[in-house]
């Protein structure tokens, strides 16, 4: 008994000690998982929202304390929308387990995507994958965004293409067509004349091969320059433009147009200087068997009078080489785009010198019809120096000349059906020829109306009074204030010397569809025409790659990039894209 009693205080004493000590000292199981941590859920960690502002698209991730995202995980796939390359803050580096040395991001990420294209409803998917400093790594988690409509601008679309992971034989082909349709604006106008001057200065009897040969002499020429003008610009944008369209520089031009068209009349009594007549005498009509190299020159300077056109397809391949840095590929793509130019120039010089009469006075006519496209050249650079109806009436006095010339040479040829279908032509020239002049002076205010109808019977109005800009300060400031008061932002970028800004301040903004389209917009300008340290600065701050440019803005002070605007466009096409890009 004594015994038992024992052994129960003896066990007593045990627990009581062993308890005492348990309490002061954690269970050895317990201690395994004492210092484990516990982890949050993937989405709790990462915690991942998004918002579209027009044509970007921003990604949002609230990291937690503890936890990173790697840069080099975040991979994209769309779907009926196209994205460009996003835009992420600065990154962390540190020295991972998992990756080695890898770039990550903690706290607060935003990453703003620029949307290229998008349907409504176009979808990004967006994979990324995260850890836990404490040594939890995540697997690759994906979201789906699903975009509002984003509008584009054709110059948009095309780099977009460019850039895109299609053959370079399309690429190339798509640049060729453009190129041909390229041929037939008022940029590559100059430059029939010019070859057509190097053609007939053969003689009736220059063969197809011959003509040939020379046009494609003459078009490697202008597609060198046009190619090599094409880098510069994407390099040095609308600052080389300007300097190109120096008052000198256009003065000069047009006094040797002026004179190329006397020779063509065959005014020798002006007793022009013998070394300007010899030089004259050579670029029109002395074109000899060894005079390839004059003519690749001739095709050269042809390149320099089409450098000034900004237009979309231009554009485009600009903003993929200014965005990429592969210039190579620009290159070649402002190459080809330029031998699709030169297409329709070599089948005009080889058919021009087949179809020019082979003996008589039609010869002359040819010659001097020339003449009328030099003059014609001259007038479109003295565009760039003058108002608009100053050179209107030159247009309209140059339409009234050429025809009335073709009506007195047509009067003295025999009577056939062709006379009666020349006379009828040279009726309809005329007629269009008076028709311009009677716009031009009452569109000028000599004559009044009530209403003017424009393009397609819309009203010609008052168009809202544009806001002058002067430095990229005073354009933000505006830029505030017109988004303080909830409006969009419409900016204008102008220079007298460009002819398209000037079409459509006449043509373009006036016009009621554009009017309505714009009436909750603030308009502003700014006048690029000479290269100060503010206007330099304004370029370089938006990219800007030439003339005519027009920049919309939201109504968060952001820029719609990818609705841009370069290369005149007409009133209908105008107001659906501004109704496109604002429609609420």
């Amino acid at each position: 008994m004594n015994l038992s009693f024992r052994y129960c205080v003896l066990l007593l004493t045990v627990y009581f000690f062993a308890s005492v000590s348990m309490a002061q000292t954690s269970d050895p199981l317990a201690d395994l998982f004492a210092d484990e941590p516990a982890f949050l859920q993937v989405d709790e960690a990462f915690q991942f929202d998004f918002a579209q502002q027009g044509d970007r698209v921003t990604l949002s991730f609230r990291i937690a304390d503890g936890y990173y995202l790697y840069k080099k995980q975040f991979k994209t796939v769309v779907k009926q929308a196209e994205v460009g390359v996003p835009i992420f803050p600065e990154a962390e580096e540190v020295e991972d387990e998992f990756f080695g040395l890898s770039k990550v991001f903690r706290g607060q990420l935003d990453i703003t995507y620029p949307i290229v294209y998008s349907v409504q409803n176009g979808i990004i998917k967006i994979r990324y994958q995260g850890c836990a400093d404490a040594g939890l790594c995540y697997p690759p988690t994906t979201k789906e965004v699903y975009l509002n409509q984003a509008p584009i601008s054709e110059q948009f679309e095309l780099a977009s293409l460019l850039s895109s992971e299609q053959s370079l034989l399309i690429t190339l082909l798509l640049f060729l067509g453009l190129g041909i349709g390229l041929a037939f604006t008022p940029c590559v106008f100059p430059m029939y004349p010019i070859l057509s001057g190097i053609v007939i200065g053969q003689g009736k009897t220059i063969s197809t091969s011959r003509a040939f040969t020379l046009s494609f002499v003459y078009v490697q020429g202008m597609a060198i320059t046009y190619s090599l003008l094409g880098l510069i610009v994407a390099s040095a944008g609308v600052q080389f433009q300007a300097a190109l369209q120096h008052p000198a520089i256009l003065i000069g031009l047009i006094v040797i147009f002026v004179l190329l068209a006397v020779v063509m009349f065959g005014a020798y009594e002006l007793q022009l200087p013998s070394s300007w007549q010899e030089k004259l005498n050579a670029m029109s009509n002395k074109q000899t068997s060894g005079s390839y190299l004059g003519v690749l020159a001739m095709g050269a300077i042809s390149g320099l009078v089409a450098s000034p056109c900004t237009t979309a397809p231009l554009t485009g391949i600009l903003l993929f080489i200014a965005q990429s840095g592969d210039l190579v590929l620009g290159f070649s793509a402002l190459y080809v785009l330029s031998l699709g130019m030169g297409i329709p120039l070599i089948l005009f010089g080889i058919t021009g010198g087949k179809l020019l009469p082979k003996a008589g006075n039609w010869m002359n006519v040819v010659k001097v019809t020339f003449g009328f496209m030099m003059l014609a050249v001259a007038i479109m650079f003295v565009e760039r120096l003058v108002t608009h109806v100053a050179t209107d009436i030159a247009w309209t006095l140059l339409g009234f000349s050429t025809f009335t010339y073709f009506y007195v040479m047509n009067q003295n040829s025999q009577t056939t059906f062709y006379k009666g279908l020349r006379a009828f032509l040279i009726f309809i020239g005329l007629f269009v020829s008076a028709g311009y002049g009677y716009q031009t002076i009452s569109t000028s205010g000599v004559i009044s109306h009530n209403n003017t109808q424009g393009q397609s019977g819309s009203k010609i109005l008052a168009h809202q009074e544009f806001l002058k800009v002067s430095s990229i300060e005073e354009f933000n400031q505006a830029l505030a204030k017109a988004n303080g008061q909830g409006q969009t932002v419409m900016i204008d970028l102008y220079a007298d010397w460009c002819v398209a800004c000037k079409e459509f301040e006449k043509y373009t903004f006036p016009d009621s569809r554009v009017v309505a389209a714009l009436s909750d917009s603030v308009l502003m300008q700014i006048d690029l025409t000479d290269n100060t340290d503010n206007t330099i600065a304004f370029q370089e701050h938006f990219s800007v790659l030439g003339l005519p440019t027009i920049l919309f803005f939201d109504t968060q002070g952001q820029e719609i990039d990818t609705a841009r605007i370069t290369g005149f466009m007409r009133a209908e096409p105008f107001a659906e894209h501004v109704n496109r890009l604002f429609a609420q």
